[in-house]
């Protein structure tokens, strides 16, 4: 079953009861606060605020002899809540109770309000009894304030001769937070916490790494595949904590990476691939709650069926939970994709790739749209062109087409909403100036339609992208008029000379334009139009480089150029060196970090470096991998804004 619950609205973002409710150091606290209410019943629940439900999807409350449940609303009188009638509180006098429990948080002003209509032997309690330590609140008068739960989850193995990084930086003083600290905490792949620490984090843009090797070291841990939980204490302007993780191993030929998790359990995920004959595909389930996940609450379903396959174990909390896609579905072969029902039982999943030669490759799954409706407006405003309609092209999907010399790149539109019943689309593919050099039109694809396309293959001539280019996925109206906005594709990148594999996944918008429709072009804070950058290019370890792509694309006619900074910062956030660079409107810029910074300046940068990438004058779209020592392995993804 899923877990109803309430974790993201697309009007009003993300919501902070499920994490005060499920974080780690509550749920001991939890623990503590049924046994005391399962001890001093009858108990009078006092629901104001309706988080009753909510609370009993994460915690047993079956032990409780509750004796009535009492609400505020005149117009949740008569409802059934957990069991139920609902009760007005005006008719707590005479409820008998021995305790009354207000299923709140800040209780003490709802206490007041009902402080002559509590029975005079009864005492009370409330949520604060579950509350996390108040030296980790940035607002302890305000407990569900979003810059409280300034959390997310990262995936996190090392053993076998396999490693992980989570790299980022400390952006919330730029924002006004004072004192930022991490606290963290790793669960082992049972669910059980095996390390946790609070550190200062790093001066106003200075880099977070936290090395799965060091941590180890510093707790004396045995082998460990589980969940990192991060937890940002005194967070301002943003709520999310955004990351690079990068997997690596003893061996150079083991590299890859992806990125933050999303904070926000949803009911579904697409975009799993299905495996090549040979390979073996696995679905790494990280429950991200306090309470199991039963067996059979997890499925997955091949793209457009209703056959779902369940998964028959139990996840405990917080565990890690290996899932071989072949085992549900030993048919299924690229390009089929699969569709994660995921019940809200844990965050954007990452999926891993072992190819028959042992290389492995890691990426995640999306979350899959389940509030989006067909929008009539869009083919009227959209006219496929930069000068055409008010729009112009509209809804880009932009990604690199890397130096064909040795990449091999392949493009899979993938459905990511449940109203995505057809796809109309094609692929344009545009030299590093900004010139349509080839387009593939797919047509008007079926939900079931799993279609790849090998978008080297569309250019004959090699020599015409002067090496690098970069291709957009588009809607493509004269093959159909059903869209919504959310287009979706998986990326995959094929070393030709080594056979490793990168992939990535991602969504669309509509870029650099003065008008706004609906909230395009999105902002990375604050309300549209976002028509600057800021991106963040974590730097490989040394003996490593860096390799990233911008792409600038342009729904309708923009800057001829882009001014754009490569500012090269230090640990600490003191910039080292800047670079310039101006990427034509609608084109796109290949560069290494070896390559476009001295070794005097790497050097200065030192260890942990990155290289922040700016312009006020227009919106680019980035990617970031790194390249093993001689070349023998390589990561790529798309990058994080803030």
């Amino acid at each position: 079953m899923p877990l109803r619950i309430e974790t993201f609205s697309n009007v009003t973002g993300g919501s902070s009861f499920f994490k005060a409710v499920g974080h780690p150091l509550a749920a001991p606290k939890a623990a503590i606060l049924i046994a005391r209410l399962a001890s001093f019943g009858p108990v009078a629940v006092y629901d104001p605020l309706g988080l009753l439900s909510g609370l009993a999807e994460f915690y047993d409350l079956s032990s409780i002899d509750i004796g009535g449940i009492y609400v505020q609303d005149v117009e949740q009188v008569g409802r059934e809540v957990f069991g139920h009638v609902a009760r007005p509180v005006t008719d707590l006098p005479s409820s008998g109770a021995r305790t009354v429990f207000i299923v709140a948080f800040d209780s003490q002003r709802l206490e007041g309000h009902i402080a002559h209509l509590i029975p005079k032997q009864a005492g009370v309690v409330s949520l604060d009894a579950m509350r996390v330590p108040e030296d980790m609140l940035n607002d302890p008068g305000h407990y569900l304030s979003k810059f409280n739960w300034a959390t997310n989850f990262a995936w996190f193995r090392d053993g076998n001769g396999h490693h992980t990084r989570v790299v980022s930086a400390n952006y919330w003083p730029r924002y006004g937070a004072k004192g930022t600290r991490l606290w963290a905490c790793l669960f082992d792949g049972e669910g059980r916490p095996i390390a946790d620490w609070t550190e200062p984090m790093p001066p106003t843009d200075g880099t977070v790494v936290i090395d799965s090797r060091q941590v180890r070291e510093r707790f004396n841990l045995s082998d460990f595949c589980g969940s990192l939980f991060l937890h940002v204490i005194g967070a301002a302007g943003h709520d999310v904590v955004k990351y690079a993780l990068d997997t690596y191993g003893d061996d150079d030929t083991v590299l890859s990476c992806t990125h933050d998790a999303n904070a926000w359990p949803a009911d579904l995920y697409a975009g799993l691939p299905a495996p090549r004959e040979g390979e073996r595909v696995t679905l790494w389930i990280q429950n991200s709650h306090p309470t199991p996940i039963p067996a059979g609450a997890v499925g997955l379903n091949l793209m457009g069926s209703a056959d779902i396959r369940r998964l028959d174990q139990a996840v405990p909390a917080f565990a890690t939970v290996e899932l071989d896609v072949a085992g549900l579905f030993p048919e299924a072969r690229w390009p089929q994709q699969f569709e994660v029902q995921a019940g809200k039982h844990f965050v954007r999943p990452r999926y891993e790739i072992v190819a028959a030669d042992g290389r492995r490759r890691m990426a995640h799954a999306n979350v899959e749209r389940t509030d989006l409706k067909p929008d009539p407006k869009l083919p009227q405003l959209t006219g496929g062109a930069m000068d055409k309609g008010v729009v112009g092209k509209g809804h880009i999907l932009p990604a690199p087409l890397l130096p064909m010399g040795r990449w091999r790149t392949i493009l899979l539109p993938t459905p990511m909403s449940t109203a995505q019943t057809e796809l109309p689309v094609k692929a344009v593919v545009y030299d590093r100036n900004g010139v349509e050099i080839a387009e593939h039109h797919f047509g008007n694809l079926k939900r079931s339609d799993s279609v790849a396309l090998d978008v080297t293959g569309l250019v004959a001539d090699k020599s015409v992208v002067d090496g690098w280019g970069h291709v957009e996925l588009v809607y493509d109206f004269e093959a159909g008029t059903i869209a919504d906005g959310w287009l979706h594709a998986l990326v995959r990148y094929e070393d030709v000379t080594t056979g490793h594999v990168a992939e990535t996944s991602f969504g669309s918008h509509m870029f650099n334009m003065a008008m706004v429709y609906r909230d395009e072009p999105q902002s990375y804070h604050g309300r549209p139009p976002g028509l600057s950058t800021r991106l963040f290019l974590r730097l490989g370890t040394d003996p490593w480089d860096t390799l990233c792509h911008l792409v600038y694309p342009a729904s309708t006619r923009w800057h001829a150029t882009s001014d754009t900074s490569l500012i090269l910062v230090r640990r600490d956030g003191v910039e080292v060196a800047r670079k310039r660079l101006a990427i034509p409107c609608g084109g796109s810029r290949f560069w290494r970090y070896h390559e476009m910074f001295s070794e005097a300046e790497r050097l200065a940068a030192g260890e942990h470096a990155y290289v922040l990438i700016r312009d006020t004058t227009c919106r680019l779209f980035g990617y970031h991998g790194c390249l093993a020592a001689g070349d023998s392995a390589f990561s790529l993804d798309h990058m994080f804004g803030f």
